[in-house]
């Protein structure tokens, strides 16, 4: 047994109990696979983080759920980040992070931590009347054809006609392993719909969204910050998006709102990255004893 510092961060928020939190156990990325699935269902939490040395880049976080181990996660980075500066860990306003998914650049604004995304990749689209089913709605709900895109991680972006849609959606698990079948995953390897609305949760905002989880994952994420660069892919990519920087928002409806700066890089037809930016706040710290190695 070995003991890590860790710090629990309220990521896409500047104040406790809102935004999406995550456990960032530092120096324990070289723990087992099962410790560290564990230690997220110890939390409660949908994802914690675990980082170590690199050899590539400034620091290698690796993401775990509940269930497995994933390449990238976008809340998780910010807390990540958020917590080593917390600490002092870095100097100077920018740093990168080795994850499964590549190499991600971090950038400091000031109290807002901007990670560039890598290059969205577009995968398959899925038919709307089934992803209708996943999440309970009429086929009419939905206003554009349902497409998996990844900035790292891959989703079923689906956009939704109003605020009604998006409240009103539950998960369905039968109609759901359909949809990832179709794109080709399998098992524990399902990416669930994010649904997202052009029209924010308060006058600030430009888009409101929200992730419907499936056990042993919580029910519902509260930001969602690798969803919503691929959200943001799929609306440049699309026209639905005339802006080339906007306010993304969810989990407002969850008692946790949250928001994010994201901003296209290159055209919108040939993106080079997503950029996904907002604050964390470290909402506690300690340290906790968990089996296996630490280096």
């Amino acid at each position: 047994m070995s003991w890590f510092d860790f710090d629990w961060v309220d990521a896409f928020t500047d104040s406790a109990f809102g935004g999406n939190g995550c456990a960032v156990v530092h120096g324990g990325a070289a723990l087992y696979e099962d410790v560290c699935m564990a230690y997220v269902r110890e939390t409660s939490l949908v994802e914690c983080t675990f980082t170590g040395p690199s050899d590539v880049a400034d620091v290698r976080v690796r993401y775990f759920l509940a269930s497995r181990e994933i390449p990238f996660a976008g809340h998780p980075t910010i807390a990540t980040v958020a917590a080593m500066r917390s600490r002092g860990l870095f100097q100077g306003d920018a740093l990168t992070l080795e994850t499964g998914a590549g190499i991600v650049a971090i950038r400091l604004n000031g109290d807002e931590i901007e990670m560039t995304q890598v290059a969205p990749q577009f995968g398959s689209l899925v038919p709307a009347d089934l992803v209708a089913s996943t999440i309970g709605l009429p086929e009419s709900a939905i206003i554009s054809p349902p497409q998996f895109v990844s900035t790292g991680l891959p989703f079923c972006i689906t956009v939704l006609r109003d605020h009604d849609a998006l409240r009103a959606a539950r998960l369905d698990e039968g109609p759901l392993r359909e949809v990832a079948a179709k794109a080709g995953y399998s098992g524990s390897d399902m990416a669930e719909p994010f649904l997202v609305t052009l029209e924010g949760a308060t006058e600030a905002g430009d888009t409101f969204s929200r992730l419907l989880m499936l056990p042993p994952s919580p029910p519902e994420d509260p930001f969602t910050g690798s969803a919503t660069g691929a959200m943001a892919a799929y609306l440049w990519k699309y026209g639905l998006m005339p802006k080339d920087s906007f306010i993304a928002e969810q989990g407002h409806d969850m008692g946790r709102p949250g928001r994010a700066t994201v901003t296209r890089v290159g055209p919108a037809d040939a993106m080079t990255g997503i950029k996904v930016a907002g604050q964390g706040y470290v909402l506690m710290r300690g340290q906790v004893d968990l089996p296996g190695p630490s280096s």
